[in-house]
């Protein structure tokens, strides 16, 4: 096939690109860009992997670098930029030509050849916008697929025949879906009808791979539409089915959608604030139990989902296991789901119920919590995310977690005082340590060992009566100063 001229591109490439593509040069040999970091040139976006393919073979694109690393079947060599630290590598994956034949897995090739020509390489690629190549040097593209009109035409189109290509590898179907939530791009009608008559072969496909296209979609700034068009296509059954057994299940007045469209509308908000891959998934998934759950009410006239929470926690664990998602996550999601059903009622809820569901969902979690329940409220189809009950839940929580004023906070205490100073233990101690609170209260430079010792000093030749008068001051003070603090905090979010 001939390869059609283009008119040049003067896309800006990082010098530790442009080096490893000038260094195969250099040696004769060809050197492309090729695939995600093309297209996204094209659409004016920054790629975040760069791939190079070469008509070199691993061991001379290997002999040509100072570091790499060579650990695949498939031809891959990672080209280390020198001029990167260990923790913070900068890679560039080059590839050789390569031919593949027949995948009897429906997951890998049986077996790779290299080849001499861009075009073996390209018309083994899955889609047609994936399918395009730059030369560096000539600011040259090359599609011989026509991918640049897809891209222009916001179109996901396999490379050839739909059918075969998801037959070689059975996870380009949920990379399609991917592609449509991170592109906004149609998936093109024979290919989706190609992905409904395929959707099977993805129980073949390893957990691991499905769980990395299915955290990239969550990542993306449409994952609702990309789940409801895998479940059109039958996709969704082989990632997380317990999603659609939430279709059609009507819930109490409060809410305006069944259960599957209240979950997507909750994980769209969460997308929509950019939280989290964590925040997202319990915003997914923290009301996956209410279909078992739902009991009807005769006495309230409407569905109830009592101990949704709890049953829904243990049902996401192992939907998260199954999917092979790490200990971390699977722990903090799973405690977001549990305890998301905290009591906000601030005309009822005192402080001490509060302290209870900071220590239930731990300090590291209990902002992501406010947040999973803001994509409830807005998954609800409620417009306001903070109205004045929660902004005031907000103000509780600071009030309960701030630092509290009090003599734990000095640099001395009550055994130094007993032993640097040879005190006994008694009322005088206490009242020394208010007094320094209250020094330190007015000058926090002063809460340093050495100078609270000096002061204690002159302190403990006073009378009692003396330094009780002084300890007295030293609560009044700090009264004062926690009273400063709540009233900072609740004007921060604007409530009494």
């Amino acid at each position: 096939m001939a390869v059609p001229k283009k008119k040049s591109h003067n896309f800006l490439i990082p010098p530790e690109v442009s080096y490893v593509t000038k260094t195969l040069k250099k040696a004769d040999f060809e050197a492309y860009l090729v695939g995600g970091c093309v297209r996204d040139l094209i659409l004016g976006k920054k790629p975040k992997d760069w791939d190079v393919t070469t008509n070199a073979t691993p061991e001379k694109i290997i002999s040509l670098f100072a570091k790499t690393f060579y650990e695949n079947n498939y031809g891959t060599v990672g080209v280390v930029d020198e001029n990167t630290k260990n923790e913070t590598l900068k890679i560039i994956e080059v590839t050789p030509y390569r031919m593949e034949t027949k995948y009897s897995d429906n997951r890998r090739p049986d077996s790779v050849t290299f080849s001499k020509k861009l075009e073996d390489d390209l018309k083994r690629r899955d889609f047609t916008i994936n399918a395009i190549a730059y030369d560096v040097s000539k600011g040259q593209i090359i599609d011989l697929y026509k991918g640049q009109e897809d891209l222009q035409d916001k179109s996901i189109r396999t490379v050839g025949e739909p059918e075969e290509r998801f037959g070689e590898d059975a996870l380009r179907m949920v990379r399609a879906l991917r592609l449509h939530a991170e592109l906004g791009f149609d998936v093109t009608h024979e290919t989706e009808k190609a992905i409904e008559n395929n959707a099977d072969l993805l129980e073949k496909i390893s957990r691991e791979r499905i769980r990395d296209e299915f955290i990239r979609i969550m990542m993306s700034e449409n994952p609702l539409e990309a789940i409801v068009l895998s479940h059109k296509l039958g996709v969704l059954k082989y990632i997380i089915p317990e999603l659609e057994e939430g279709i059609g299940i009507d819930q109490t007045k409060a809410h305006a959608f069944d259960v599957w469209t209240h979950l997507l509308k909750s994980l769209q908000h969460a997308a929509d604030k950019k939280w989290p891959l964590h925040i997202r998934l319990a915003a997914l998934l923290h009301d996956i139990s209410k279909p078992e759950t739902r009991r009807w009410s005769k006495e309230g006239n409407q569905w109830t989902f009592y101990g949704h929470e709890v049953v829904g926690a243990r049902k996401a664990e192992k939907i998260l296991k199954r999917l092979t998602f790490s200990k971390e996550v699977i722990q903090k999601v799973c405690t977001l789901i549990r305890w998301h059903m905290f009591f906000s009622d601030t005309e009822q809820i005192t402080l001490s119920a509060v302290r209870r569901m900071v220590s239930n969902v731990g300090k590291e979690n209990v902002w992501d919590l406010i947040n999973v329940r803001i994509c409830d409220r807005i998954g609800t189809g409620r417009p306001k995310e903070s109205p004045y009950r929660l902004r005031k839940y907000k103000s509780m929580i600071e009030e309960v977690m701030r630092d509290p004023i009090s003599v734990g906070m000095l640099k001395i205490d009550g055994n130094i005082l007993i032993k640097e100073l040879e005190m006994i233990p008694g009322p005088k101690i206490g009242y020394i340590l208010h007094a320094l609170l209250e020094e330190v209260l007015d000058d926090p430079k002063l809460n340093t060992e050495e100078y609270l010792q000096k002061k204690a000093k002159n302190l403990v030749l006073l009378s009692e009566n003396e330094l009780k008068k002084l300890g007295e001051e030293g609560k009044k003070k700090k009264e004062e100063e926690e009273k400063k603090d709540i009233t900072k905090i609740r004007k921060k979010h604007w409530v009494r």
